[in-house]
């Protein structure tokens, strides 16, 4: 009954500030077979684990990220006192300890995350099944296929599955990752017999976590990964 991916959102979002390593070890130790994180590219080049197309939300700085260098988002903090992480940062961290699903949030991340990705599956210490790349931006997942046959990729969607089965269909995907506003159990069957993997977010609440697995998705996306252990239990955990 539970045999299905357990994925951290963001690390472990409900429990320690997104998309830090302090995050993503919370998530370890509860207990996970992959995170999920947002990438943006700076000014500069590099690439940062950070949700929004701005600073002001998570950090004590401001203005977008795509405008400032790294000497400048290196010196913030989120929360008051984590570091926004980079994402070699990151995988260095997490390495051959789970996998990773990395969101291309920003413009331009594409290209970069393959170059890192193949230098990184190059190294032999990883697989490209180790990782899943997913955007909402379609460019940038065409342009992920442009660069490499491998990857896994999934495609993003909170408006219609039949829509993300037929882009999947276009980019040779692996997956189909919709919102828990659209999933039913009719389209979790639909996309699982055209071949994708359907790996839900975010599904918080343990009566919804139930519900998905009765749906019989492959993967939850989950701000609490504790409760993707014991959905039924502890429902105040």
């Amino acid at each position: 009954m539970n045999d299905f991916l357990k994925i951290g959102h963001r690390g472990a979002k409900g429990h320690i500030a997104e998309n830090t390593l302090e995050s993503i070890q919370k998530a370890l130790d509860i207990g996970i077979d992959a995170i999920e994180i947002d990438v943006h590219k700076c000014a500069s080049g590099e690439l940062w684990v950070i949700h929004d197309f701005t600073l002001d939300r998570t950090t004590d700085g401001s203005g977008e990220i795509a405008k400032k260098s790294a000497d400048v988002i290196r010196k913030l903090k989120v929360e008051g006192h984590y570091k926004i992480p980079l994402l070699t940062e990151v995988l260095d961290f997490i390495e051959g300890k789970c996998d990773i699903n990395i969101e291309l949030k920003g413009l331009d991340t594409a290209e970069p995350v393959c170059k890192l990705i193949k230098e990184k599956v190059a190294s032999g210490n990883w697989k490209y099944s180790d990782f899943i790349i997913s955007s909402f931006q379609k460019n940038e997942l065409f342009k992920v296929r442009d660069n490499d046959d491998h990857l896994p990729i999934a495609v993003l969607s909170k408006a219609s599955v039949p829509e993300a089965i037929e882009l999947g269909k276009r980019l040779n995907a692996w997956a189909i990752h919709p919102s828990l506003g659209i999933i039913t159990r009719d389209n979790t069957k639909l996309s699982q017999d055209a071949g994708f993997k359907v790996n839900v977010w975010t599904v918080n609440e343990r009566e919804d976590i139930q519900r998905m697995i009765d749906f019989g998705v492959d993967g939850i996306i989950s701000d609490y990964p504790n409760r993707l252990h014991n959905p039924v239990l502890n429902l105040k955990a």
